[in-house]
């Protein structure tokens, strides 16, 4: 089916959708008080919530009584949960229930219901020290219903930290089979069952599993594991599930904003995985370890709020060819509902309305002599409002509000629908390594425009490029992810851009360089098959220990200039217990550089391919080079684990200014 013919097929499926949305838009909003439970109706969707608790028990819409599972405890079908822990004690987790039900509005246009759970000094130790009060809207004429959440904590309440936060939905496994996250990453699921062990084999860590006798024999062999389908948080837009009986029916989670999210756009979560279960994902530390745990002070008044996000709803008739428009049709409904952001419909006075907000419009160039001796348009970059801190300090911020956006191709930015506050702003573009912060504090006040000067970012840059390994972008994907162990595939990945979600292919390096490490010779090797994704330890010949890796970067150089420094610049894109220690023409000499441990990213277990972004800029006296050949040692010495490593983003070596 070609390009035209599809978008075609999905606008006729979208106007099938509207036209039933039309036909219950004259039905009146009920709110039913079944005393331990609540019911939500609006003639598309009946939505039930225990009562106090604020659990979303059931989901009745298109016919099927219930869309979420039947055999789960009514505790464990929809819910807000996080993760939490005092001073110096293990993470906790918690089912957020409420203990007071109160209707918040009952209109004909709007249901709001709230759900909340108070805390005070005799829990202290035993419950999270936060105020927490759960919203849930429903709209007349809305194919789904909202939720969102007010997380507060009193400045004289004690300290702690949230580990992760999200909202879950667990929906019924004998319907929903089929999964969408993304255009390419979609496919036909394993059920629950396979991965229990009469089924399944547990392989390295717990989530990831060997389907050895699964229910469907089409998924026998297959890798399953949740990590697989994590995405960037500018990514998680929308995904969810479809039931493909006739007729289809699609359970959506859109998410109209990421300005709740915490650790900037590039932060990975995860979204929908086998259960089937799909999940909206507010903080979590995955990918970046404790750098994105927030940690509360005692005296430290904190609130924030999470959401709203939209649980969308869709279905096609018995004339439908492919109920996997289901999908196209969602993308549609985010888009709307990223149009109407911020929403107007929320009660919270918590929740800060559009009015209320500000904007900020500019324009971002780059500085590279050795580039361009003009100024250079910062083609896509991304730019963003985060709370002051220090350069690049965005991506490890944790506790408020990021407002992030992409220049066109000739630089100029808007980032709209700001809350009031005081930001700074920073940047980084594709192409050139290192972090942009204008110096100004920016005040967002209500309704303003703030109109920037244009805003130059002076790269990195000593003198010009020798040689390069490849592209600045914050990830190792340009590099050489191998194919996995043929026991262990999952297929949706099989020539796939993201072959790197396989599983276990941090062990193929041993097996590429069995007795020695990587050498990658500057002017004949070539980056995307010559240098490994992932600078991984060694597990050692009949023994399960591991050992470090020291790759060689050789190179000629003629002419050196004897009495100036050289410039090696490193990014990183992901460290997991590692150490980078960098020498030059000896092996065994002591490092010129050591970065000391660093993250605790864990990407390589969890198929990230990108943690948290490191830029290191290392000195080399000419004196230490020589005419002709020249060798850079790269070492990581950390060797506990298989999954201690490095992520290189891109590697840079400067001749003297």
């Amino acid at each position: 089916m070609g390009e035209e013919e599809g978008t075609e097929e999905a606008g006729l499926l979208q106007t099938k959708a509207e036209k039933d949305i039309s036909t219950m838009s004259s039905v009146k909003l009920q709110l039913q008080d079944k005393g331990n439970h609540v019911v939500m109706d609006n003639g598309i969707a009946r939505v039930t919530l225990s009562k106090p608790d604020g659990i979303v028990t059931g989901i009745e819409y298109n016919g099927i009584d219930n869309l979420l599972e039947v055999l789960n405890e009514e505790s464990n079908r929809g819910y807000w949960d996080l993760v939490w822990s005092g001073p110096g004690t293990a993470g906790t987790f918690d089912v957020i229930k409420g203990t007071k039900f109160e209707v918040i509005m009952e209109t004909e246009e709007q249901i709001e219901i709230s759900f909340t759970r108070k805390w005070d000094p005799s829990q202290e130790g035993k419950a999270v020290p936060l105020n927490i009060d759960k919203r849930f809207v429903m709209l007349r004429g809305s194919s789904g219903f909202y939720t969102y959440a007010i997380y507060e904590h009193l400045k004289e309440w004690p300290a702690f930290s949230i580990a992760e936060t999200r909202i879950a939905f667990k929906l019924r496994k004998e319907k929903f089979h089929y999964m969408a996250i993304t255009d390419d990453r979609q496919r036909f699921m394993p059920l629950p069952d396979d991965r229990l062990p009469d089924r399944g084999q547990a392989l390295a860590y717990p989530e990831a599993v060997l389907l050895v006798n699964p229910v469907e024999p089409q998924f026998k062999g297959e890798v399953d594991d949740k990590y697989q389908y994590s995405c960037e948080n500018k990514d998680i837009t929308v995904h969810g599930w479809i039931c493909t009986e006739q007729p289809s029916v699609g359970f959506w989670l859109i998410t109209p904003s990421h300005e709740y999210r915490t650790g900037g756009p590039q932060k990975q979560n995860l979204t929908s995985h086998v259960g089937p279960t799909a999940l909206a994902v507010f903080m979590s530390a995955h990918y970046t370890g404790e750098d994105l745990v927030p940690k509360f002070s005692e005296g430290e008044a904190w609130k924030k709020v999470f959401g709203p996000v939209f649980v969308y709803l869709n279905s096609s008739t018995d004339d439908d060819n492919d109920p996997l428009w289901l999908w196209q049709d969602a993308k549609s409904q985010m888009n709307v509902e990223v149009e109407s952001w911020p929403y107007s419909f929320p009660a919270s006075d918590d929740y800060v309305k559009a009015e209320q907000r500000g904007n900020v419009v500019g324009r971002l160039l780059v500085q590279d002599r050795y580039v361009d001796k003009d100024f250079i348009a910062a083609n896509r970059g991304y730019v963003g409002l985060a709370l002051p801190g220090a350069t690049g300090s965005w991506q490890r911020e944790c506790k408020d509000y990021q407002f992030w956006t992409r220049t066109d191709e000739e630089g100029f930015f808007y980032i709209n629908g700001v809350r009031p506050g005081q930001y700074n702003l920073y940047a980084w573009i594709p192409g050139f390594i290192g972090d942009y912060k204008y110096d100004d504090i920016i005040t967002i006040t209500p309704g303003c425009y703030m109109y920037m000067e244009d805003l130059v970012y002076q790269s990195p840059r000593n003198g010009a490029t020798l040689w390069e390994i490849g592209f600045p972008d914050r990830s190792a994907a340009e590099f050489y992810a191998p194919d996995p162990n043929p026991k262990y595939i999952n297929k949706l990945y099989q020539n796939h851009p993201d072959r790197f979600r396989q599983y276990g292919l941090w062990e193929r390096y041993a097996e590429l360089y069995p007795d020695k490490d990587l050498v990658y010779v500057v002017g004949s090797s070539d980056y995307s098959k010559d240098w490994f994704y992932a600078q991984v330890t060694r597990l050692k010949k009949d023994s399960k220990t591991y050992q470090g890796t020291t790759w060689q970067i050789k190179f000629e150089l003629k002419n050196i200039d004897k009495d100036h420094t050289y410039t090696l610049r490193v990014a990183i894109a992901s460290a997991t217990f590692a150490e980078l220690q960098v020498r030059v023409n000896d092996a065994n000499a002591s490092p010129l550089f050591t970065s000391g441990l660093i993250g605790r990213d864990n990407s390589i277990a969890r198929h990230g391919i990108h943690g948290l972004y490191w830029l290191f800029n290392v000195e080399v006296a000419g004196s230490k080079l020589v005419e002709g050949e020249n060798t850079l040692f790269l070492t990581q010495p950390r060797s506990i684990s298989p999954f201690q490593g490095i992520m290189y983003d891109y590697i840079r070596f400067e001749a003297p200014s």
